[in-house]
């Protein structure tokens, strides 16, 4: 039986499954996730750096939807006490939040650390704790320097050893009172989604040699961050350390594009995963492969994608201690076409597979232009992690639907219900170690290319409101009565407008 009909034979059999077995597992995680440039603004304040987000809705508000930028945002730098009392309201076990790389380090480097940084996470950090909250921390969340961004960036190998430096920082500051940490999030996003599309900061087209620089110095980055704190802060500390890839799941169109389904989830999820997730370590061979034959075709007398050494492929090899998986949409792919024209990839075409993507005529569209609703694929994909790299421990670190305003978000509430649904099923009918979901997000915020236009919180945020008032929405009391009870199958939802107990 091929990968194709094992999928399709347990989405039947799941039909089966007891609706009323609704309950997570004991300890359980749940929580909700914000990012720095998303919602911190205080842009300049004291001797923050400038970061590429920075420059870049600065020099190009025409790519943003509503031509803003984080400048404000949430202003959650001034309001971080608001922010405490929203997880507390929520009961959430944990809250994913980003450290701002140049408010840490105004000058991208360790030569001087910001007092005012540094105490703004420990703040943050401390409060947290006292109300019996964990806080998760990513460590970069794509705002890089600017000052580092002018020196290449990503695609400059040096970065990964600027990254090092600024993860000794961030590790000896607060690894006494952080067990939870991510070190980047989504290099398919930074790498491939920025370099392919130049629609995200910074605003570069290099698809043919950027995106694979950059992916291949975003795992080295990890690698070497992972490896210090195993070293060095993992005896004194003991807490947990990962990378946050993003996942598009992919469903072949016909049987006759199975194959084609799974090169494209090697190219899309592997090639992040499989150098440090798999027991050999290195590209995909698939992916390799692929790779060497279209660069010939492209002229080019060697693979765009760079080779690891082998010791680089020791040093990525097995740097995790969970794994950790964002996902929000899927795709259906399908062979190209002699003639057809591809878009860009990730999330449009997968041009160097030869693959034209698409969605089902019955997967929902969001507000977001890439965003399809497909509840079974965060099912399937969890599967295939598992049969890919083994019985590894998932935390669920991105999960959430983008809609427009208004607090009766009913359709983020049945978003909720229906994935959530499929994860229970992961993990009860395919054995799936799950042990934590995070809700993008805790609030609205800057979502990037979109702005403000969209909106993914569980709180909504008045944004012509000098205090940038935090309202819950239906989906916050959602949210905060399944924590309460654990289990979906008795969740209630209160109406607009009424107090969380």
């Amino acid at each position: 039986m091929d990968w194709f009909q094992t999928v399709v034979l347990s989405t039947v059999l799941s039909a089966s499954w007891s609706a009323e077995d609704l309950t997570f597992p004991p300890g359980f995680m749940f929580g909700a996730a914000t990012a720095a440039y998303q919602v911190e603004g205080a842009w300049n304040v004291s001797d923050k750096g400038e970061s590429a987000w920075d420059r870049y809705t600065h020099e190009h508000p025409e790519k943003i939807k509503d031509h803003s930028n984080g400048d404000i945002a949430c202003d959650s730098y001034h309001l971080w006490r608001r922010d405490i009392e929203m997880a507390v309201e929520l009961g959430l076990h944990f809250y994913r939040f980003s450290i701002s790389w140049p408010r840490l380090l105004p000058s991208g480097y360790p030569n001087y650390i910001s007092e005012d940084g540094k105490n703004y996470y420990s703040n943050l950090i401390d409060g947290l704790l006292e109300k019996g909250i964990e806080p998760f921390v990513t460590m970069y969340h794509w705002d890089l320097p600017q000052s580092l961004q002018d020196l290449g960036g990503w695609t400059n190998p040096l970065v990964a050893d600027w990254f090092y430096d600024y993860a000794r920082v961030v590790f000896t500051l607060y690894g006494d009172r952080v067990k939870w940490w991510l070190t980047i999030n989504e290099p398919l996003v930074m790498c491939d989604f920025v370099y392919n599309n130049g629609i995200l900061a910074p605003p570069i087209m290099s698809p043919e040699l950027g995106a694979y620089l950059c992916s291949k110095n975003v795992l080295v980055a990890h690698a070497k961050a992972w490896r210090l704190y195993d070293e060095e802060f993992r005896p004194k500390y003991n807490g947990k350390v990962s990378v946050a890839n993003h996942h598009v799941w992919f469903d072949p169109l016909t049987p006759d594009d199975a194959e084609l389904a799974e090169l494209a989830r090697e190219d899309c999820v592997g090639k992040y995963t499989h150098p440090i997730f798999s027991t050999t370590g290195g590209w995909p061979p698939s992916i390799e492969k692929v790779m060497e034959e279209v660069s010939l075709k492209r002229g080019y007398k060697s693979s765009s994608l760079p080779a690891f050494t082998p010791e680089e492929i020791a040093l990525v090899r097995g740097t995790y201690d969970f794994y950790a998986m964002n996902h929000y949409t899927s795709r259906l792919i399908r062979k190209a076409k002699e003639g057809e024209t591809f878009t860009a990839w990730p999330l449009g075409d997968a041009v160097d597979l030869g693959g034209i993507v698409q969605r089902r005529a019955d997967w929902p569209l969001s507000t977001s232009f890439w965003f399809y609703v497909y509840p079974e694929g965060i099912r399937r994909q969890l599967v295939w992690l598992r049969k890919q790299y083994g019985n590894l421990e998932f935390v669920i670190t991105e999960n959430g639907l983008s809609t427009y305003a208004g607090l009766d978000d009913q359709d983020r509430i049945d978003y909720y219900k229906n994935y959530l649904r499929q994860i229970l099923l992961a993990i009860k009918e395919d054995g799936v170690n799950v042990t934590g979901y995070t809700a993008w997000t805790l609030m609205d915020n800057f979502e990037w290319m979109d702005g403000y236009a969209t909106k993914l919180g569980l709180y909504e945020v008045d944004y012509l409101d000098p205090q940038r008032k935090r309202t819950p929405r239906a989906s916050a009391r959602f949210y905060a009565d399944l924590i309460k009870k654990h289990a979906l199958d008795s969740v209630t939802v209160a109406p607009p407008n009424v107090t969380i107990v």
